[in-house]
């Protein structure tokens, strides 16, 4: 019994710092990664469709009819690819915001923009992103150890696909 009173003042003593902590503001205690190099690339794709025109309509006519009709295929093919970013959802464990690019009606790639600065989370991400990619939807398995996070990934996810379509 000589015990029982220092050990739970002890206790309390070394709580009240947990209770007390928060996250600094620094980082917001979120990951983020930047997709600007996706953006450029997106810009630079019109560029060749507005020169094409003028060069092959100076070509003979047999020529200028095969040469747009591959020009249009792959200007095509690259106004297809695009990426969509989902909204930002909030999660207990934080906000969660995923960026889908999408080639055609494919998913050819998932990234993470925001997301909870956790062990649990950085472990999940890869996992998510390669079920995202193998199911083709957002209709993908919840980690176990990031529930909350996985959640709002499939949240945003799902939206970003229904603001693509």
């Amino acid at each position: 019994m000589k015990r029982a009173i220092p050990v739970l003042v002890l206790s309390v003593a070394g709580l009240v710092p947990v209770w007390l902590y928060s996250p600094s503001e620094g980082h917001g205690g979120e990951l983020s990664e930047v997709a600007a190099p996706e953006t450029p690339q997106q810009q630079q794709a019109p560029a060749p469709q507005t020169t094409a025109p003028k060069t092959t309509g100076s070509a003979a006519p047999k020529t200028s009819a095969a040469a747009p009709t591959t020009q249009q295929q792959q200007t095509q093919q690259q106004a297809q690819t695009r990426s969509v970013s989902g909204p930002a959802v909030n999660t207990s464990e934080g906000t969660v915001q995923v960026q889908v690019t999408l080639q055609g009606t494919k998913i050819t790639d998932v990234k993470a923009l925001r997301a909870p600065n956790s062990n649990p989370t950085r472990m999940a991400l890869p996992l998510l992103r390669q079920s995202a990619l193998k199911a083709q939807s957002a209709d993908i398995d919840t980690v176990s150890g990031a529930t909350a996070t996985s959640e709002g990934y499939k949240a945003s996810l799902q939206a970003a696909l229904d603001g693509a379509k």
